[in-house]
């Protein structure tokens, strides 16, 4: 049926009001977000994000997929950085996802109290410019990051500077010439708790290092070749703490373990402590904790744990 717009008064009246209605709804129905969106190498930010009209970067996605949504990688390229305010997962596993930067961090979050974000199967490439971490966590409720790999940032691969009390949960991951692997330094505000699985540590300044109000347990991981520390707590006016269990610390510059400045603690159990300058390092009151499992070889200087609590 075709309306016409052209009659009497009411007539008009009553088109009007229709045309406004249709104005209103239609911007609403416009700026819909979806649950899951598509980033792809050939993508188009101008695109909807859908799966047959992918966008060309994570920015450009995020603002199309809604609170608790998903951003996914259909096939190789660069995505860019991208700020996240809000609970999101961003997948690329299985295809080339990178996330390349120069003198900028890769992804920032800065999310609410009770927002968790999840990152999988990305690329993090630094460039080794400017100041920069490949992701930024200043809040949150927790990061969960995936089988991903970050390469040369001149800050840290994660940089854990969460200002609320928050978690971090790391596995499958490398982190390979950055100042820190992963650098977990919660702000003068901030707790956090983080754990590390099944990751590589390798030729960056520290693997891992866990600033005050820092809490993190290590497991079947390793930290090798890196020029200052494998592992480090490292305490100001509050605790810092390291777990480490299972993994394997060799060849680092420094010390395999190192805790600096009471009240740091470091706990090891069934580590291998291998070819370090230094095996274990104490400094200014600290304390490492031993379960006598450990192999402590070849260290230029072995040291020796503050406390030795065998197993029961």
């Amino acid at each position: 049926m075709k309306i016409s717009c052209l009659g009497p008064r009411s007539v008009v009246i009553g088109c009007s009001l229709v045309f406004a209605l249709f104005a209103f709804v239609l911007p609403s129905a416009a700026s819909a977000q979806a649950t899951r969106t598509w980033v792809s190498g050939v993508g188009d930010d101008a695109n909807p994000c859908s799966r047959t009209a992918p966008c060309k970067t994570f920015a450009g996605a995020i603002s199309k997929t809604a609170s608790k949504g998903e951003i996914n990688v259909l096939d190789p390229g660069g995505f860019g950085g991208v700020t996240i305010t809000k609970a999101i997962t961003i997948s690329g596993v299985g295809v080339e996802s990178g996330v390349l930067v120069s003198g900028t961090n890769g992804i920032t979050v800065n999310a609410g109290s009770s927002d968790v974000v999840r990152l999988k199967g990305l690329d993090f490439e630094g460039l080794g410019t400017g100041i920069s971490n490949g992701i930024q966590f200043l809040s949150g409720k927790a990061l969960i990051v995936d089988d991903s790999s970050f390469n040369d940032f001149t800050g840290a691969g994660i940089a854990f500077a969460t200002n609320t009390t928050s978690t971090l949960q790391v596995s499958n991951s490398l982190f390979h010439l950055n100042a820190n692997g992963i650098l977990v330094a919660p702000a003068s505000t901030g707790n956090a708790n983080a754990s590390i699985a099944n990751s590589a540590m390798i030729n960056n300044g520290n693997g891992v290092n866990v600033g005050a109000r820092g809490n993190v347990s290590i497991y079947d991981s390793v930290a090798s070749l890196n020029t200052s520390h494998g592992i480090v707590a490292d305490a100001t006016s509050f605790a810092a703490s390291a777990n480490v269990v299972g993994s394997i610390m060799s060849f680092n510059g420094g010390a395999g373990v190192r805790a600096n400045h009471a009240p740091a603690t470091v706990r090891i159990h069934d580590n291998s402590i291998i070819g370090n300058n230094i095996g274990i390092d104490i400094a200014d009151s600290a304390s490492v904790i031993s379960t006598g499992t450990n192999a402590v070889l070849l260290n230029g200087t072995a040291g020796t744990p503050t406390l030795t609590v065998p197993l029961r």
